[in-house]
C-alpha cells in the first residue's frame, strides 16, 4: 500500500447524521439536496481512500488516466473503470483489502456455487455501519424496539444470518437465531415462542408455510405481522402468495456480501413500492449490462453501487449482475430500486428469447391447482437447448386439475414469453426444498 489516507469516513460518527426521538437516523428525513451533499463529501473520501490503500485500483484508476481528485461529485463516476466478481477473484483472498488483516475483526465469504468463492471482511467500523443499516432497514420494514424476530437465515459464511441477528439487536429485538434447515422444529418455535417478524428466503418462508399446514397449524394464525425477504429474486406474485397464507406484510430487503451483505436497500412498509436504497452508504447507478453505458434513472439495466463509508473492503462501481431501474423515493429521500427481476448470469437465452425464472413464478402462481414451488430444467433436444418447467401441484388439486394447469402454463408462457416449453406437473414434495437461496434454474444438458 501506498501512504494510508484517512480511515474514518467524514459525515458523523456512525455514518449517519444523527438519530431522532422517533427512532429514525436524521437522513431518512432530511431534504435530497442535504443527501447529495453527504453523499459528494463521501465520495471524495472513498475515492481517495480505495485509490491509497487498494494496490488495483490504483493500477485501474491509472490504467484509465483518472486521479482521485478528478471525481468531485457522484456524476463523475462515470470516468472511473468497473469493479467485477473477476477483480475480486483474481485478488483472492485479501488483495482488495484497505487495511492489513490483522485489523480485521471478521470474514465473510460469498455463497457462490462456482468458481473461487470471493472474500469479504469487516473492520470493527465496518460492522458498527453494517449494523446501523440493518437496523434502519428492519424498522423500515415495521419492526420495532421489543420485538421477537425468528431469524431463519443461513448463519456462517452467508452474510445474511448474522448481518440480520446484529441489525436486530441494534434496533432492541429479541433474536431468534433459528438459521436454516430443520424446519419443523422452525415451526414448533414460531408456535411457542410467537415471534412478531420472520426473516427468511422468500423460497425458504413457503417451506415453512407448508410444514405448518403439515402439522395441523393455520399458517394465518399465528403471530407473524411482518416478514422481512431476500437473497434471491423474487415477484409480485409470490408476495401475495406469502401474504394471503401468512396474513402479514411481506417486505423485500436487498444486499450482497461484496458489498455489505443484507440491508444496501429495503422496502419501506407503509408504501411496499420498491426497496429504498441507504444512499449515504451505497452509492447506485444503473448500466447497460451489454456496453456499460450509464442509464438515466427509470430506464432498467443493471445496478453498479460504490461503498462511501466501507474500510475493509472498499468497492468502487461493482458491477452487481442484478436487473432493475432507479426511481424517485418516495417514503424516504433516498432513490428506490425496482424488485430484482433476475440476474445477468441467472438468464436463459432460448431459441434466440431471453427470459429469467421470475417471468415464470408470475405466470405459476395465479393458478390455484399450480404451487409456487418449481424449477426450470434446460436439457437438449437433437441439436437444440430445450426447456421443462418442473412444478409441484398443490396439495389440495387432483391429478386433473393440476395436469389442465400444466397446458394452461404452457401456453401462457408460450404467448406472454414467445418461447415453447414442457411442462412436468409434479407431486407435492417433488421439487427440491433449501433452507438458503433456492436453485431455479437446473442445467441437464450434455457436458455441463
Amino acid at each position: 500500500m501506498v501512504g494510508v489516507l484517512l480511515l474514518v469516513p467524514p459525515g458523523g460518527a456512525v455514518r449517519g447524521v444523527g438519530s431522532r426521538p422517533d427512532g429514525l437516523d436524521a437522513v431518512e428525513t432530511g431534504s435530497v439536496a442535504e443527501l447529495r451533499a453527504l453523499q459528494a463529501e463521501r465520495l471524495r473520501w472513498a475515492v481517495g481512500y480505495a485509490y491509497g490503500n487498494v494496490a488495483h485500483y490504483r493500477d485501474a484508476f491509472d490504467g484509465a488516466g483518472v486521479r482521485p481528485e478528478d471525481v468531485r461529485e457522484p456524476g463523475d463516476l462515470v470516468r472511473l473503470p468497473f469493479t467485477t466478481k473477476a477483480d475480486l477473484r483474481a485478488n483472492h483472498p485479501f488483495g482488495m483489502f484497505a487495511v492489513p488483516r490483522s485489523r480485521l475483526v471478521r470474514v465473510h465469504a460469498s455463497s457462490g456455487t462456482t468458481g473461487t468463492p470471493t472474500v469479504v471482511g469487516y473492520t470493527r467500523g465496518d460492522l458498527e455501519m453494517w449494523g446501523d443499516v440493518m437496523a434502519r432497514s428492519i424498522r423500515a420494514a415495521g419492526g420495532r424496539a421489543g420485538d421477537l424476530v425468528h431469524n431463519a437465515y443461513g448463519y456462517g459464511l452467508f452474510t445474511g444470518g448474522l448481518g440480520a441477528h446484529y441489525g436486530a439487536e441494534k434496533l432492541g429485538c429479541t433474536v431468534v437465531p433459528a438459521s436454516g434447515g430443520m424446519t419443523q422444529r422452525q415451526v414448533r418455535l414460531i408456535a411457542d415462542l410467537r415471534p412478531d417478524i420472520i426473516m427468511a428466503t422468500p423460497s425458504y418462508t413457503l417451506a415453512l408455510v407448508d410444514e405448518m399446514e403439515r402439522q395441523g397449524i393455520d399458517p394465518r394464525s399465528t403471530s407473524l405481522r411482518a416478514g422481512i425477504f431476500g437473497a434471491e429474486p423474487w415477484t409480485g406474485a409470490m408476495r401475495a402468495e406469502v401474504e394471503r397464507r401468512l396474513d402479514l406484510h411481506a417486505v423485500d430487503i436487498y444486499g450482497l456480501s461484496e458489498v455489505i451483505g443484507p440491508g444496501v436497500a429495503v422496502e419501506c412498509v407503509e408504501t411496499k413500492d420498491g426497496l429504498h436504497v441507504w444512499e449515504d452508504h451505497f452509492y447506485p447507478e444503473i448500466i447497460d449490462p451489454l456496453t456499460g453505458e450509464a442509464l438515466p434513472d427509470g430506464e432498467e439495466g443493471e445496478l453498479v453501487l460504490t461503498s462511501l463509508t466501507k474500510e475493509a473492503m472498499p468497492v468502487i462501481r461493482y458491477r452487481t449482475g442484478d436487473l432493475t431501474r432507479l426511481l424517485p423515493g418516495t417514503a424516504r429521500p433516498m432513490r428506490r430500486i425496482e424488485r430484482i427481476t433476475g440476474r445477468t448470469d441467472d438468464m436463459i437465452i432460448l431459441r434466440g428469447v431471453n427470459l429469467f425464472p421470475t417471468q415464470i413464478e408470475e405466470l405459476i402462481l395465479p393458478l390455484p391447482e399450480l404451487s409456487p414451488h418449481f424449477q426450470c430444467v434446460l436439457g437438449r433436444t437433437g441439436s437444440l437447448d430445450s426447456l421443462t418447467v418442473r412444478v409441484e401441484r398443490r396439495a389440495a388439486a387432483t391429478a386433473e386439475g393440476a395436469a389442465q394447469a400444466g397446458t394452461l402454463l404452457k401456453r401462457r408462457v408460450k404467448d406472454t414469453i414467445g418461447v415453447s416449453v414442457g411442462v412436468d406437473v409434479v407431486a407435492p414434495g417433488a421439487v427440491e426444498r433449501s433452507a438458503g437461496k433456492v436453485r431455479r434454474v437446473v442445467d441437464d444438458r450434455p457436458g455441463r
